[in-house]
């Protein structure tokens, strides 16, 4: 079988594409270009906004009228949400966020048999275990990603995902250590500990173990890796956390805190389980025990009730933080959520504005935290050149610890770690400069 897959969506869904690719070429099964002819393509779907709903059902309609005859096999978030409606686009296979072997099975059978599935359960009452599947990285990275946790119980108002995602679950300490030592055997550099909520890894497991005992176990048995931490609840970093976390010296010092909005009456309203004054303590900790680590922060501009005030205040906060890099979104309805019943919504012209004037605030901090770096010499590991591909002599771009992009001359890099001394800052996003020794 010839099969193809196509992800949209988080590094979660990037950690479920790679597995299932790695367990259909197990199964004696060729991978495709997306856009080549192929027996089945598979469409792995996000539905964190309506955009990205938007998104997945144009994908959906292109494959059927570039494939007619082949098979469309649809997982993931938005399959969850809305299976009935994936079902109506023509895909042959239809499953959630859930069974991704059963899944594939399913995708076998009906190439074999024009079979068509639907299987979707009711996730918030998921009660299976956490599934197990290949760690790894897709083709050509030099980073690997290691899913730990899937599920939510945060119940943000704006967020669909822990209906779409279910309840935590966790991957044992054990499982995931013994990933981490055959990632390292494969050859990777770099492990990226990622989940739908790493913050809760282990609330279902006997025991009293808390990601940070997770985080000191991966590095132990990994000591020549960097291991790179994903999304993290402001609650994670606590005086313990961040003094067990600074002894760990593979441990990358990037942190990016789910911040959302920076005032209190706003995070309020989206649930979220902390208030400013408790993010700027975490930002503290993380300060006083790395140094100058990247802190990295999502934000919605123009939620729900969001008043002129309120959004001044969050970007006052935004100052007062001082973020090395942001993503900023503006606020999206998403029916089946809280927040899309609430009152108070706002234009999506007021929405966009408020992005740009954060936005700005973002780039001048990130410009400014960048500019510590000029004249010093980072370990940078190298993954392809500026025009994308992994080989060959030209301008190539890796990261640094702290998840700043350095961009250097040399000739194949690919998965190379090298010292570079910096000598400027481009675009005000990354930083450029040139290879001083090897590793």
């Amino acid at each position: 079988m010839r099969f193809a897959i196509y992800t949209l969506g988080c590094k979660v869904n990037q950690y479920e594409t790679q597995a299932m690719e790695t367990i259909l070429r197990q199964r004696g099964h060729t991978l495709t270009d997306f856009h080549a002819p192929a027996d089945a393509y598979i469409v792995n779907t996000c539905s964190v906004t309506a955009v990205s709903d938007k998104k997945c059902r144009n994908m959906l309609r292109r494959v059927k009228k570039m494939a007619p005859d082949s098979v469309l096999a649809v997982c993931g978030c938005y399959a969850q949400a809305k299976p009935e409606e994936v079902a109506v686009l023509g895909a042959d296979v239809v499953y959630g966020t859930g069974k991704r072997l059963e899944f594939l099975d399913a995708v076998e059978q009906a190439v074999e048999e024009r079979r068509r599935r639907l299987d979707v359960d009711d996730a918030v009452h998921r009660n299976a275990p956490f599934e197990v599947l290949p760690a790894g990285g897709l083709t050509g990275r030099t980073r690997a990603l290691l899913k730990v946790e899937d599920g939510c119980a945060n119940f943000c108002t704006y967020c669909i995902i822990p209906y779409t995602r279910g309840p935590v679950r966790s991957e044992t300490l054990e499982d995931a250590v013994a990933q981490a030592r055959g990632l390292a055997a494969a050859g990777y550099r770099e492990i990226a500990v990622t989940g739908i909520e790493i913050s809760s890894w282990g609330k279902d497991l006997p025991g009293d173990d808390t990601l940070i005992d997770l985080l000191e176990a991966v590095c132990h048995a990994v000591p020549g890796l960097r291991i790179r931490m994903g999304s993290l609840e402001p609650r994670t970093v606590t005086e313990d956390f961040c003094r067990r976390a600074a002894e760990l010296p593979n441990l990358c010092p990037h942190f990016h805190l789910s911040l959302q909005s920076g005032c209190d009456a706003t995070l309020k309203r989206m649930n979220r389980r902390y208030d400013t004054a408790r993010f700027l303590e975490s930002c503290r900790l993380l300060r006083q025990w790395f140094d100058r680590p990247a802190i990295t922060t999502d934000l919605i501009c123009g939620f729900a009730g969001e008043t002129e005030a309120e959004f001044a205040e969050t970007l006052d906060f935004l100052r007062r933080a001082q973020f090395s890099a942001m993503h900023i979104f503006p606020y999206s309805r998403r029916s089946g959520t809280v927040a899309d019943r609430l009152p108070g919504q706002l234009t999506n012209a007021v929405k966009e504005a408020r992005c740009h004037q954060a936005t700005a605030i973002a780039r001048e901090m990130q410009g400014a935290y960048l500019a510590q770096f000029v004249g010093e010499t980072l370990p940078v590991l190298f993954e392809e050149t500026a025009e994308g591909a992994p080989s060959g002599e030209g301008l190539w771009r890796g990261h640094a610890p702290n998840y700043v992009e350095v961009y250097a001359w040399g000739e194949d890099l690919h998965n190379v770690l090298r010292n570079v001394t910096v000598e400027g800052v481009e675009d005000g996003n990354r930083l450029v400069g040139k290879i001083t020794s090897g590793e």
